[in-house]
């Protein structure tokens, strides 16, 4: 647990491992959230805790960027802490989460929609912080097949950028999230058969784009 977020929030930390378990005999993450809203400070770090890698890569996934992608998963975090009175178990903690997280997201897209990308890490390398590789290295390959490889994922980087918004967080929810269309319904506020044609619309653009990689 990052001990600036809860010097920030006000909460001292409980001492978690990193693969607590189920604090309060199993209750699920909105009935753990609801005792972070009634002043249950252990729990929100525990959600944190539990939360936090899948929110780094998610950002990571959004800014290519290690230290970029921790600023906005503790930014996330700061907000559900200060949110927490509005909190309504009517979903499930991981779509409000997700809500939270996607909206700050599009801001940091939209704020840095100008700035170079040269020196960004690519969507598909492995990250030493998050420890999270998308697709492993094959030693088999020669070293013209590396090039290749880094190559196409450079390119896969590149379009994913360039989609609509809407179609970027979905397809970083669905391919890297490992999300299904539900979730990501639910997250973006659309219906089910919305969402699969959004992630139509991407995956087809993404196929056009990258034929020469096929």
């Amino acid at each position: 647990m990052d001990r600036g977020l809860l010097a920030m929030t006000g909460v001292t930390p409980a001492p978690l491992e990193a693969d607590a378990a189920v604090p309060s005999n199993g209750l699920s993450d909105a009935e753990i959230m609801l005792q972070v809203k009634a002043g249950d400070d252990s729990a929100f770090s525990y959600l944190a805790q539990k939360y936090r890698r899948p929110m780094v890569n998610f950002m990571y996934r959004t800014a290519r960027n290690t230290a970029v992608a921790e600023d906005l998963a503790q930014e996330v975090f700061l907000r559900v802490y200060r949110s927490r009175q509005s909190y309504e178990a009517s979903a499930k903690f991981t779509t409000w989460l997700y809500r939270i997280a996607t909206n700050l997201a599009v801001n940091y897209i939209r704020d840095t929609r100008h700035e170079r990308a040269e020196n960004m890490v690519s969507l598909d390398e492995p990250d030493e912080n998050t420890g999270l590789t998308v697709d492993v290295p094959d030693a088999s390959l020669t070293v013209e097949e590396t090039m290749m490889r880094r190559e196409r994922m450079a390119a896969i980087r590149q379009r994913v950028q360039g989609l609509p918004e809407r179609q970027r967080m979905a397809v970083i929810m669905h391919k890297y999230q490992q999300m299904d269309y539900r979730q990501i319904a639910e997250v973006l506020k659309l219906s089910e058969s919305a969402t699969k044609s959004l992630l139509f619309r991407a995956y087809e653009t993404l196929r056009t784009q990258l034929q020469e990689f096929m």
